[in-house]
């Protein structure tokens, strides 16, 4: 074993069809025992893995540094992929991408980054040399197009219609978001004709619309609410904001998605809770509060808590004339300013998708409970994971896991 990618000993070849080409597909590929499966990638895209691509020009998370169980925790159902990152973790995932020469470090926000002068297309590139290396077939150009009476695959390549027959298949489809990369959840309908439960889906790690003051917004748009913490349902999470003419994004509010879309779904409406000063307790805040003297209540506010420009215009916008004017209530709001949220950006501008399929249609090891020998891994099933790293890690150990298994079974 390479830091994870395997080899193995000789036996009777069974093939193996992977449909889609994003990162749990290529981390199973990678893994698949070549001693034992003819495996063969078809990817309906001219070049594999656009979505990775697309998503590494934002900054190249490719895991988290946390500790194991802070890990699993952040996933939304935690329990459903917690086998598979144990079995493979973002440790594990280090020293597997420094076997195939890609090196890490953890960056000052503890995620994980690829060293400066590796680019996205180099870590592509690297694995794709380690699928070369265990003859591992990519075909591009290949659209799924469902299965015929005897459960092939049907699959058109430059207008020709291909039957494709395999001994196991595994469907790494992606989500629904980024339709430009290939990642539509066009395939749902297919899968729904066999009878498979579909979650419909809906934006994760997103934007989120609020109804902004025009006087407020058209000083605000584009400014960031830093060093701030939001919460909701429970949930709170440090990190930043900016301000849009749709409404606010950034990683605080993406961490919040499965605890937003949940009031959304239920009251159409949903509220979070903005702490502008999280290094400062409540009394704290109102000690620094007291001593106003003959400064506006603007000047105090920069004085005392070194509050900015947008945070003091935020303040101004949500609070009436009375609540501003007076310290305690101030210092509450300062605490806990309420926002309320009216939508979620549209699902092709989110950063992932939940929904997909059920996760009560496939077993431990992703396999359909309905369609034996046929697997499903990554965004496609119903899980969720804020921006950090998390969706990464957790699409990579699934591709792991599931080799894992493949190899030991067979």
């Amino acid at each position: 074993m390479r830091g994870g990618f395997r080899r193995g000993r000789l036996n009777m070849k069974k093939s193996i069809a992977i449909i889609g080409s994003g990162p749990s597909a290529l981390i199973l590929a990678a893994n698949l025992n070549e001693n034992k499966f003819d495996v063969t990638i078809y990817e309906r895209n001219a070049a594999p893995a656009r979505k990775f691509l697309v998503a590494g020009d934002g900054g190249f998370n490719l895991t988290h540094s946390e500790d194991l169980e802070k890990i699993i925790s952040r996933y939304t159902p935690s329990t459903f992929l917690e086998k598979s990152i144990r079995a493979f973790s973002n440790t594990n995932l280090r020293n597997c991408l420094k076997s195939i020469g890609i090196e890490t470090y953890i960056g000052t926000s503890k995620r994980i980054f690829p060293i400066k002068r590796i680019k996205p297309i180099d870590v592509l590139n690297a694995i794709l040399n380690e699928l070369k290396t265990k003859n591992v077939q990519l075909k591009t150009n290949h659209i799924w197009k469902g299965w015929n009476s005897n459960n092939e695959l049907l699959i058109t390549h430059n207008e020709e219609a291909l039957i494709v027959k395999a001994d196991i298949i595994v469907f790494a489809l992606g989500g629904a978001s980024w339709s430009k990369t290939g990642s539509d959840g066009s395939w749902k309908e297919l899968f729904e004709k066999k009878n498979i439960e579909i979650v419909p889906f809906q934006a994760s790690n997103c934007a989120v619309e609020i109804k902004w003051n025009e006087t407020f917004l058209a000083n605000a748009e584009g400014k960031w609410l830093k060093n701030i913490s939001c919460a909701c349902d429970g949930k709170e999470k440090k990190g930043e904001l900016v301000i849009t003419k749709f409404g606010i994004e950034g990683s605080a509010v993406y961490a919040l998605s499965p605890q937003i879309r949940k009031q959304l779904n239920e009251n159409n409406s949903a509220e979070i809770f903005i702490d502008l000063k999280p290094i400062f307790t409540l009394e704290e805040i109102k000690n620094k509060l007291i001593n106003k003297g003959n400064r506006s209540y603007t000047k105090l506010l920069q004085d005392a808590l070194n509050l900015t420009e947008i945070q003091i215009a935020l303040l101004k916008t949500i609070l009436t004339k009375e609540e501003f004017t007076n310290t305690d209530m101030l210092a509450e709001k300062i605490k806990q300013l309420s926002l309320q949220i009216t939508g979620l950006a549209p699902i092709d501008e989110a950063i992932s998708t939940v929904g997909g399929i059920a996760l009560n249609e496939v077993d431990e090891q992703f396999q359909l409970k309905k369609l034996p020998n046929h697997y499903t891994i990554g965004e496609m099933l119903d899980w969720d994971a804020p921006t950090g790293g998390y969706l990464l890690q957790a699409c990579f150990s699934m591709g792991w896991y599931l080799a894992s298994k493949l190899n030991a079974a067979e």
